[in-house]
């Protein structure tokens, strides 16, 4: 399961990033109201909660602006109409598309994500049409240059604490795991000191798929970045081989 090229898109995106963090937080702060509306403030009594504080803490959210989430949502009541929507479907030459969205508007993101796969040359497909061809994993990605331990280390303390593979790629190490296992693993690496440059619950694709046409390239690159940049979206997964 080759993640080079993701790990690659990472780097570019934090490099870049008080826009990318805007959104990863915003992101987050939904799934944060939504976790307490539907199970409580509590995250020792919502496991869904203590996935996404997990999550947070993963992409460097300030504690303070996560209690103040929770604050906010515990609060609201009722008020907190976010609905979990995900589409899938097919871009230039067949490349499968998997988008998570958090929405208060299921026709207006519904349309916008349409139109992107339209703009692009795909087509939205009907559900669990392309979801057969990824597997659900947590996977933490770790720059190789950041990290002073040595491979077989990282990759003992990795499966010691409940991952379930380890990859050592050109530039990075991987560490892939259960879902409901991801927070643990990366708890136990960020005791030992190893700083993530990515960790998330994440769709790893069974196979991987390389665009030569220049043309499906750029329309394929235009539907994710109107994914990307749709505030209503989550998280855009897909099977092109960058």
């Amino acid at each position: 399961m080759s993640g080079h090229s993701k790990f690659a898109n990472i780097k570019h995106k934090k490099e870049k990033n008080d826009a990318a963090k805007g959104k990863i937080f915003t992101i987050i702060g939904r799934e944060i109201a939504v976790a307490v509306k539907e199970g409580g403030p509590d995250p020792a009594n919502n496991f869904k909660l203590a996935q996404v504080i997990a999550k947070a803490k993963a992409n460097n959210m300030p504690n303070d602006t996560i209690d103040r989430g929770i604050k906010k949502a515990a609060g609201e009541g009722g008020s907190v109409n976010y609905k979990y929507v995900t589409y899938e479907g097919y871009g230039p030459n067949g490349i499968a598309i998997i988008v998570d969205a958090l929405t208060d508007n299921p026709n207006r993101t519904a349309a916008n994500v349409r139109s992107a796969f339209t703009k692009g040359q795909g087509n939205v497909g009907t559900p669990g049409c392309v979801s057969f061809m990824f597997d659900k994993k947590g996977l933490i990605m770790i720059d190789k240059e950041e990290c002073d331990m040595e491979a077989d280390d990282l990759m003992m303390l990795a499966l010691d604490a409940g991952a379930e593979d380890f990859s050592e790629e050109e530039d990075c190490y991987e560490v892939y795991t259960d879902p409901d296992q991801w927070s643990e693993v990366d708890n136990a690496l960020k005791d030992a000191g190893i700083t993530a440059v990515s960790s998330e619950v994440t769709m790893i694709p069974q196979n991987w798929v390389e665009l030569t046409d220049e043309t499906a390239v750029k329309n394929l690159q235009r539907t994710l970045d109107l994914l990307e940049d749709d505030d209503d979206v989550q998280a855009v997964y897909h099977n092109w081989d960058e």
